[in-house]
C-alpha cells in the first residue's frame, strides 16, 4: 500500500524548489572548480548511503536545537499540546492535520526541539514523512534528514513502525500535497475519506494510531479561488501528478508591510496530539478490518477537534469536514 500523505513541503514547495537548485547549482559548480574533488567525494558518499532516507534517516541533534528554529516558532508563534502520556516502550504512528500551505506545526513540532518535544514526550523519537523526490537532492538530502525527516513510502514507513524497543513516532501528513489546495483561513476541510494507507500500515505492525489536529495551519496563506472544476483547480491538479507536489496560488504579508506578499501572516498554531487509539496487529488485514479502524480514527480526531475548537478561538458552528 502506497503511503498517501506527506509534505509538499515542510516550508512550502517554493522555498522547497530554491533549495533544491541551489544545491544542484553548487554539486554541479563544484566539479568546475579546484574544489571538484568534493563532488566527487560526496558523488561516492551519496551512492553508500542512497538507502539511509528509507531507513529511518540521520537525525542531528545539532541541526535540530539551532536557535534559527527558536525564531521561527517565535514568529507564530508555535506551541506543542500534549493530551496524554505516551509509553517510550511502544512505537506510535500519528496522522498529522491539516497539510496547510506551510506545514509550520508538523516541521518544527516534530524535525525540530524548538516546541519541546523531547520534553513533552520523553523517551521517543519522531521521524516525519515526506516526498521521496527531495531526498534525491544532492546536499539537501542530509539537510533533511537532519531534522529527523524520512522518504514516504511503504518502506521507510517499516523501518521505523518495526523498530525493536519502541520509543518512535512515525507522523504522516495524511492530506498530503493535494490538501494544500484547499488551505485557507477558516477552512476545516481534511482530505481524508478515502486515504486509508497509513490504517493498514498501523494494522499491520500493531502500532497505536494518534490523531493531531493543528489549529491554525490554515491561517497562515490566503489562497486564490480554486472551486473544484474550474480551470485553475484542474490545471493544478495535472501539475502535481506529473510533479508530485501541489502547487497553491499563495499569498499574505510583506516585510514592510502587511497588505501583500509570500511571508506567512503571524497567527499562532496550537498542535494537539490526541490519545493513542489501541490497534491489534495482523498481517493481512481485511477490508473491512482496515474500514472499521479508519472509522474510529476519524471518529477520535473529530473528537479530539471538538473538544479543543473554544480553546483555540474555532466558531461552535465550526465542524471538521471530510473529502
Amino acid at each position: 500500500t502506497k503511503i498517501q500523505s506527506c509534505l509538499g513541503s515542510p516550508l512550502s514547495a517554493e522555498l522547497q524548489e530554491r533549495k533544491r537548485r541551489c544545491c544542484m547549482i553548487l554539486f554541479v559548480g563544484l566539479l568546475f572548480t579546484r574544489l571538484w574533488l568534493v563532488s566527487i567525494l560526496y558523488a561516492a558518499w551519496w551512492l553508500l548511503d542512497w538507502d539511509t532516507p528509507h531507513k529511518g534517516g540521520r537525525r542531528n541533534h545539532f541541526i535540530r536545537k539551532s536557535i534559527v528554529w527558536r525564531y521561527m516558532r517565535d514568529y507564530f508563534p508555535v506551541t506543542l499540546v500534549k493530551t496524554a502520556d505516551l509509553d517510550p516502550r511502544k512505537n506510535y504512528l500519528v496522522g498529522f492535520h491539516p497539510h496547510g500551505v506551510l506545514v509550520a506545526g508538523a516541521f518544527l513540532n516534530f524535525c525540530t526541539e524548538a516546541t519541546g518535544f523531547s520534553k513533552l514526550f520523553p523517551g521517543l523519537t519522531s521521524h516525519l514523512m515526506m516526498l521521496t523526490l527531495w531526498f534525491r537532492v544532492p546536499f539537501f538530502r542530509d539537510y533533511l534528514m537532519s531534522g529527523g525527516l524520512i522518504a514516504s513510502d511503504k518502506e521507510s514507513a517499516s523501518s521505523v513502525l518495526r523498530k525493536p524497543g519502541g520509543g518512535n513516532i512515525l507522523v504522516i501528513v495524511v492530506g498530503g500535497a493535494q490538501e494544500a489546495l484547499d488551505a485557507r483561513p477558516g477552512a476545516f476541510t481534511l482530505l481524508l475519506k478515502n486515504r486509508k494507507g497509513f490504517v493498514r500500515l498501523a494494522i499491520e505492525h500493531g502500532v497505536s494510531l494518534i490523531p493531531a489536529f493543528s489549529f491554525g495551519e490554515n491561517e497562515l496563506f490566503d489562497q486564490v479561488d480554486n472551486p473544484k472544476g474550474s480551470w485553475l483547480r484542474n490545471v493544478q491538479h495535472r501539475l502535481q501528478k506529473v510533479m508530485g507536489i501541489s502547487l497553491p496560488l499563495f499569498h499574505a504579508r510583506g516585510v514592510f508591510q502587511y497588505s501583500f506578499g509570500l511571508i506567512p501572516y503571524r497567527r499562532p498554531i496550537f498542535t494537539v496530539v490526541g490519545k493513542p487509539i489501541h490497534v491489534e496487529k495482523k498481517q493481512n488485514p481485511s477490508q473491512e478490518e482496515v474500514n472499521q479502524l479508519h472509522q474510529t480514527y476519524i471518529g477520535e480526531l473529530c473528537k479530539l477537534f471538538e473538544e479543543h475548537k473554544a480553546k483555540y478561538n474555532v466558531p461552535k458552528e465550526k465542524h471538521l469536514e471530510f473529502i
